[in-house]
């Protein structure tokens, strides 16, 4: 085994020892896992349990919880609990979408600002301030309002019950990717004037593999930690966006538009209104806390001592 192997695991034990002194962290990791895998085998839970979540009973609506039904039902009598899972696939993978469009435009974006520098760099920046500049929520609700087929959209796409899932999912990923391309314009700066980035243009290495091998993976820490800390905002995003009736569309759920669902019969059903709120505090919080247990984790300067 060779002495860069040996070091290449030696530093991946050390960071793997780091985050498991982040109590907080390892607990959020577990519960993200436990709630996305409940989340991707609702068709299975909702097939053990005999009851379609898109089966109505108007006889049975506002039902307590029970055997049949564990969290009771909804104003219409479908039963809530599936509907929980079924919208927690619809939110986790809203935001986990975004994040990732986010992530690979602002990667994108402050690789060529970094490493030509110059005029480009002086245009993309200036374009990502100003999107930075401008107050987030109100953009996104202004985007959302845009009705899609006077851009030309097929009407049948319009109004496919998943076109609002992919539309929310790319309205945020597409303004989301300002704070990712600052840090690694900042962390390109750096990396290019490295011994070895100078080594391989100096034998000829290209622009792009230069900034692919050489760079991009030297810069990947601080852009994990953005984007896990920038799927708990995200979450928050979508569900304000389904509450307002922008997002994400009915009878698609979500727990935004659960929310939404439930708000005039807070005083009827309040546990309506709780289990969604409820889970999407929770998810945000483990976020967070995961995304600061990678940033101690990946700390280079927690890692050189």
């Amino acid at each position: 085994m060779t002495e860069a192997v040996l070091r290449s695991e030696s530093l991946g034990l050390l960071l793997w020892r780091r985050f498991l002194k982040h109590r907080l962290a390892i607990a959020s990791a577990v519960l993200l896992i436990l709630l996305a895998v409940a989340s991707a085998a609702a068709p299975l839970i909702e097939a053990a349990m005999g009851t379609p979540s898109w089966e109505t009973d108007l006889m049975n609506r506002l039902a307590p919880p029970s055997l049949a039904h564990p969290l009771g039902t909804d104003e219409l009598g479908r039963d809530y609990f599936i509907r929980m899972l079924y919208g927690g696939r619809v939110s986790l993978f809203v935001a986990l979408v975004a994040a990732v469009t986010a992530m690979l435009i602002g990667t994108l974006i402050g690789l060529l600002a970094g490493y030509y520098g110059g005029v480009l760099d002086a245009l993309l920046m200036r374009l990502a301030d100003s999107v930075i500049a401008l107050p987030l929520l109100p953009l996104l609700i202004v985007l959302a309002a845009i009705d899609p087929t006077e851009l030309g959209l097929p009407d049948a796409l319009v109004r496919s019950e998943e076109f609002s899932i992919y539309r929310v999912a790319a309205i945020i990923g597409l303004v989301g990717w300002p704070r990712v391309a600052r840090l690694v314009r900042g962390a390109t700066l750096s990396m290019r004037e490295r011994e070895f980035v100078r080594a391989a243009e100096a034998l000829g290495a290209g622009a792009g593999r230069i900034m692919a091998v050489h760079i991009l993976p030297n810069v990947l820490s601080p852009v994990i930690v953005a984007t896990t800390l920038s799927v708990g905002g995200i979450i928050l995003f979508e569900s304000v966006l389904s509450f307002l009736g922008l997002g994400v569309q009915p009878p698609v759920a979500s727990w935004g538009n659960m929310l939404t669902g439930a708000q005039e019969l807070i005083w009827d059903a309040p546990m309506l209104v709780v289990w969604p709120g409820l889970l999407i505090f929770v998810t945000v919080i483990a976020f967070n806390f995961l995304g600061d247990g990678l940033n101690d984790a990946l700390d280079p300067r927690a890692i050189e001592r």
